[in-house]
């Protein structure tokens, strides 16, 4: 007996289907692949060292300088006699720290910005959005450079001096660098969003329910605008990792004994003609990791596209 019934057509959620789009999305999905195996070594493979064999990346062995490419070492030894695939293990732990925890701190202060701009509107609105054109008119790389030679730990209050001191000075200087010029595209596109939703439906009708202004902002309108704010702020990580590679290169950024994947190619110039791989090794996670990083950004992007629906 042949079953007549009509077969029910699947319905996705809006996260379902973005996610179905983006799996389609074949050089997003590999990067992402990449990104997460990466991530995964970087994290554990330190630690390893560290816990279980007692190496110490920082270690110089003046009598193993330049070693070639071998199984002891799988990307030769440095100037000093340490092992460039360790230092470049750190390195990344490093570059990416300062990434991640910037580009969420400038979401936090870009979204915070945008939300009050745009659901106040009037005076509020004029203030922070010249405020945030203020700051976009500023030449970034000069000022940041000019920024990073400047010592915090005489700025900054008594109280708060102990930050700047240390081997990770150099990091909390940087990080804080990065936030200050990473926050406006964020608040301008949050900014957009929430003029166009402040006058919904759902939005009037809170209102009319006495819900207050902080909750219906936060809990009503941010999550309609999580989509292209995780596209903003994954394709500004990709910018920090060079903007921090830039200023380590130029000596204004992580300080040595910490490696940093910027601070690697300072220290390989001196040898780029007689041991070329010293430069090479980190310049290519730098490469490989900003074209993921932009490669994922693009298929999330198109991923939360209405106008892809159709193709998923």
């Amino acid at each position: 007996m042949q079953n007549n019934t009509p077969s029910q057509k699947k319905y996705y959620s809006p996260t379902q289907m973005a996610w179905r789009r983006f799996r389609h999305h074949s050089l997003a999905w590999y990067s992402l692949t990449f990104l997460l195996i990466l991530s995964i070594v970087i994290l554990i493979a330190p630690f390893i060292l560290e816990k279980i064999f007692r190496f110490d990346y920082t270690i110089t062995n003046i009598y193993m300088r330049f070693l070639p490419i071998s199984l002891a070492h799988p990307f030769g030894t440095d100037d000093l006699g340490r092992d460039v695939l360790a230092r470049i293990l750190y390195g990344g732990r490093i570059s990416l720290s300062v990434a991640l925890i910037s580009s969420l701190s400038s979401l936090l202060i870009g979204t915070a910005i945008g939300a009050w701009a745009g659901y106040y509107g009037g005076i509020i609105d004029s203030f922070l959005m010249r405020l945030t054109d203020a700051v976009l008119s500023l030449p970034t790389l000069p000022l940041m450079i000019l920024l990073a030679a400047v010592d915090l730990q005489k700025a900054l209050p008594e109280s708060l001096s102990f930050l700047m001191h240390g081997n990770y000075a150099s990091m909390i200087k940087l990080m804080i660098i990065m936030i200050f010029f990473s926050w406006m595209g964020v608040a301008r596109l949050v900014r957009g969003e929430f003029l166009s939703l402040r006058e919904r439906e759902f939005v009037i009708a809170a209102r009319g329910l006495g819900v207050s202004n902080k909750k219906i902002i936060w809990v009503h309108i941010i999550p309609n605008c999580v989509a292209p704010i995780i596209v903003s702020i994954t394709l500004s990580i990709g910018g920090i990792i060079l903007s921090e590679a830039a200023l380590s290169f130029l000596g204004l950024g992580i300080q040595p004994p910490i490696p940093s994947w910027g601070n690697m190619l300072t220290n390989a110039q001196d040898y780029i003609r007689s041991s070329p791989l010293l430069a090479f090794f980190p310049g290519l996670f730098i490469l490989l990791t900003v074209v993921a990083i932009n490669f994922v950004g693009d298929g999330l992007r198109d991923a939360f596209d209405p106008q892809f629906v159709n193709k998923a």
